[in-house]
């Protein structure tokens, strides 16, 4: 029964297959719709690998730019670090020639020279309990001790011990210092003391009925013959009398910058002997070898 069945679907088939052939003979329709519908699955069928290339193509075209980005972005940063590593030094070099300058603007002293030196260190070594700065020039260029150092603002101390090539600078806020000042206006004079680093320095000996002014600016005397008379040096901030002393209770300022001076002139006093030697070569800051007076 089932062999019976299976033989009339056979020929069932074989009936349909034949007629559809000779109809597809005739009218060719068939093969128009195989093809058509051949394409729509190749289409469907190719369709997946194709945008999963264009991802990957657009993916890489985009991570090479990305890649090529960061490079160019690299190289703009490290070419933006150099100039403003150039801006810095060009800033550097303007702010140390105004200052140069302004050391060279110090009105002249008869009788004095100047030389230049830099300040290379604060305060050091086994004395470094004295307010002290370390220059860099010592004996052989004429250093000596006691010789004054001033800033463009005033003065900042004196060498207590000048060395083969640096020397060590006493500042006038140290407590050993003394120096023989008066006032500018009302030309009363007095002893400026230092009282250590960060004080206030005091002026003593100047009697109840001088006349001494707040914010008068004091100059050195030239008594002591360690400095040349007429130097700003500081500025009076109080001035009280009592009942109980001969003298005025002062204090002051120093003029100068006594943390951030970075160059100085060292004052020497003019030797006719040696106007052609040694002194000949004053006002060197550093390596130069300029030769002038005080503010020249």
């Amino acid at each position: 029964m089932k062999l019976k069945r299976a033989a009339i679907a056979v020929i069932i088939a074989l009936f349909v297959y034949l007629s559809l052939y000779s109809w597809n003979l005739r009218s060719g329709q068939l093969d128009r719709l195989s093809a058509f519908t051949g394409l729509e699955i190749v289409k469907w069928v190719l369709w997946p690998g194709e945008w999963v290339h264009d991802k990957s193509e657009a993916f890489w075209d985009e991570y090479i730019y990305l890649i090529g980005l960061k490079q160019l972005n690299d190289q703009l940063s490290s070419q933006n670090n150099l100039m403003r590593l150039e801006i810095m030094k060009l800033r550097e070099k303007a702010a140390e020639a105004d200052r140069f300058q302004k050391l060279l603007n110090i009105s002249p002293v008869d009788g004095w020279t100047t030389d230049g030196a830099r300040i290379i260190a604060h305060r050091m070594g086994p004395s470094a309990a004295l307010d002290s700065v370390i220059l860099g020039k010592g004996i052989s260029s004429g250093i000596l001790p006691d010789t004054p150092v001033m800033t463009s603002r005033g003065v900042l101390g004196r060498i207590v011990q000048p060395g083969l090539t640096a020397s060590k600078a006493m500042l006038i806020s140290d407590r050993n210092s003394r120096i023989s000042v008066r006032g500018q206006l009302n030309r009363s004079a007095g002893l400026l003391i230092g009282n250590g680093e960060g004080e206030p320095l005091s002026v003593k000996y100047v009697k109840l009925n001088s006349a001494v002014n707040e914010g008068e600016i004091l100059v050195t005397s030239g008594l002591a013959g360690i400095f040349p008379p007429g130097l700003p040096i500081a500025k009076v901030v109080s001035v009280e009398r009592s009942d109980i002393s001969l003298f005025l209770k002062i204090e002051a300022v120093p003029l100068a910058d006594m943390k951030n001076t970075e160059e100085v002139l060292l004052l020497q006093q003019f030797n006719p002997v040696n106007a052609t030697g040694a002194n000949s070569n004053s006002t060197s800051i550093g390596t130069g070898n300029r030769t002038t007076a005080l503010g020249e």
